[in-house]
């Protein structure tokens, strides 16, 4: 019998594998007497929204302007929106599927690998049913490339961001010790050396690694409430910046070239990367029949934001928009610059949620393998590592 600590993650990690033989069975059997009293322990509406805000909304959402450039004033708006909508229909299935065939097979809540690997079981071709071990792993292995390519992106974008607000903040100092002395000597005293962007990746990993010590989305909702809320702050400074000064969009070209359109989706298909919370988010949630409603007041409030600030960052920055929309503020003003600490916090606590899903995927597994004793060590440990190689990674292409 599974001791009540194993039990109890097998039913709140979703993307768990389930252990293999008796042990299986008897989940199986327990997981229906047991669902009533976990369901009260699951998150809630409010909370399920607050996540799946802060797995959508990421850095993606500041290249999104950068993406219409590249697919016209008129066409890539309508993109978006249709890429928005096939994003949520998608969502939808992918939900409906796991309902379905959890239902049929009378298991717990299926994630991501069990739903390919038990919908290929069920499957009228002989090929797939006999390749439904190998649909698992590759499904669980593209999830873990995916969301750990995302981390990736998130860390780089963090020391990017404190470096710039680093760097802004000396040049205005000096810029004003210049201003107040006379002497050339002295003003090259005060010219600052630029920091390397490992270093303040090195800076960073400490902090990254103690917040991946979170293990349960639960004890993520506070962070996540204030990493929404300093987003939506940054988010006002951005539209308030951009609303100054906007061009006519008779004079921007209204669809690109087709040469130019492949960057734009796969611009915008970074921007919808909260693909990967789905399922853990359903099947943690305390009243899983309310999850389509947050889902489509969750995507529907993010599509409208992603067409609103894309649409009208080109507009303001036309030909000179950069990859990402901060880039553009100037250094000179502590608005822009608080506006680039307030979303690097978003960022920070989105690196987190994103980490959940390789997390629990590749953890459990291991963590099997050693002593009971030992797993919480091992488990913390593994995360630590995983944190490391991804941080790793982008140091080398920083070099």
């Amino acid at each position: 019998m599974a001791s009540a600590d194993q039990l109890d993650m097998e039913v709140m990690t979703p993307l768990m594998e389930k252990a293999e033989g008796d042990e299986e069975e008897e989940d199986e059997n327990v997981d229906g007497d047991e669902d009533s009293k976990h369901l009260p322990q699951g998150i809630t509406f409010t909370q399920t929204l607050l996540h799946l805000l802060k797995g959508n909304i990421g850095t993606g959402l500041l290249g999104l302007p950068l993406a219409v450039k590249n697919a016209g004033i008129v066409l890539g708006p309508v993109s978006l929106v249709l890429m928005g909508v096939v994003c949520v229909h998608c969502m939808h299935i992918l939900v409906n599927c796991s309902h379905q065939l959890s239902e049929r097979l009378k298991r717990s809540p299926l994630g991501y690998s069990e739903t390919v690997a038990a919908a290929m079981e069920l499957s009228s071709s002989q090929c797939l049913r006999r390749g439904a071990h190998f649909g698992r792993h590759l499904v669980n292995f593209f999830l873990v490339l995916t969301q750990l390519g995302f981390c990736s992106v998130y860390f780089v974008f963090l020391a990017e961001n404190i470096k710039q607000v680093m760097e802004g903040t000396h040049m205005n100092s000096t810029a004003e010790t210049v201003l107040l002395s006379s002497n050339s000597s002295e003003a090259s005293a005060v010219s600052s050396v630029a920091i390397d962007l490992r270093l303040y990746m090195v800076f960073l990993l400490p902090f990254i690694i103690v917040l991946t010590f979170i293990r349960d989305l639960r004890n993520m909702a506070a962070l996540s409430a204030i990493a929404n809320l300093c987003m939506a702050i940054s988010l006002i400074f951005i539209f308030s910046y951009i609303l100054n000064d906007l061009s006519d969009p008779r004079r921007l070209p209204y669809a690109s070239t087709w040469r130019k359109f492949p960057f734009f989706f796969g611009t915008a298909i970074f921007a919808f990367e909260g693909i990967g919370v789905v399922l853990p988010l359903e099947n943690q949630m305390r009243e899983p029949k309310r999850f389509p409603q947050a889902l489509n007041i969750g995507m529907g409030f993010i599509i409208v934001l992603y067409v609103t600030l894309a649409t009208l960052g080109y507009l303001r920055f036309r030909d000179d928009i950069k990859g990402s929309i901060t880039l553009n503020l100037p250094h000179d003003s502590w608005s822009n610059q608080l506006v680039k600490v307030l979303y690097s916090f978003g960022v920070f606590v989105s690196f987190a949620v994103q980490f959940f899903v390789p997390a629990e995927i590749l953890l459990p597994p291991m963590c099997e393998r050693v002593r009971k004793s030992w797993r919480r060590v091992a488990d913390l440990s593994l995360r630590a590592l995983l944190v490391c190689l991804t941080s790793q990674r982008k140091r080398e292409d920083a070099a």
